[in-house]
């Protein structure tokens, strides 16, 4: 079984291809590119190609046409090139050394880590980790020493089991007494 689970995808013929009008392909194609990259509605974890299509006043297969036959691949891969693209400058610039992948995953719009290291490795070949530590690698300049962000949202660790289970033996005290 390959890393990730990645499969080779057969090429399918589908008919409604056909249906879209060369300059309509064009229209839809530079509307596509603007809302999407110029716009950057990828780091959107949300944004479908349903509501790329509300957007632009059309149906989803006529996005699906136009996706598949100008850049040669579907929705879901076309949006996560430009997530990619962008993950990989962040995880060189020196502004963000010290995120964990999960926060790059986030901004730039995939909804969890497996599905980022999925689809990184599929476009780039190697692990964003493995990217980022060849990059460093190459450029020593961009080595930063590591320290560990403190998040805001993260609860504080014990030091010790100790106190830990004092606070447990507290708690089933107050437990019990409001009984």
């Amino acid at each position: 079984m390959a890393k990730y689970n990645i499969t080779e995808k057969k090429e399918k013929v589908a008919a409604y291809r056909g249906l879209v009008s060369p300059k309509m392909m064009d229209e839809m194609q530079e509307k596509i590119m603007n809302i999407i990259v110029m716009q950057k509605k990828y780091r959107d974890k949300d944004y479908s190609a349903k509501k790329l299509a509300e957007e632009l006043g059309t149906n989803t297969r006529y996005i699906s046409a136009v996706v598949n036959v100008r850049f040669h691949m579907n929705y879901t891969s076309f949006v996560n090139k430009y997530r990619i693209d962008e993950a990989m400058s962040l995880l060189v610039d020196k502004r963000y050394q010290d995120y964990r992948m999960e926060e790059i995953s986030d901004m730039v719009g995939f909804s969890n880590r497996q599905s980022f290291y999925a689809s990184f490795f599929r476009v780039v070949g190697i692990t964003p980790r493995e990217y980022r530590m060849q990059h460093l690698k190459q450029h020593p300049s961009m080595q930063v020493t590591k320290t560990k962000r403190k998040r805001k949202d993260a609860p504080a660790k014990a030091t010790t089991k100790a106190p830990a289970r004092a606070r447990k033996a507290s708690a089933r005290t107050k437990a019990k007494t409001k009984e």
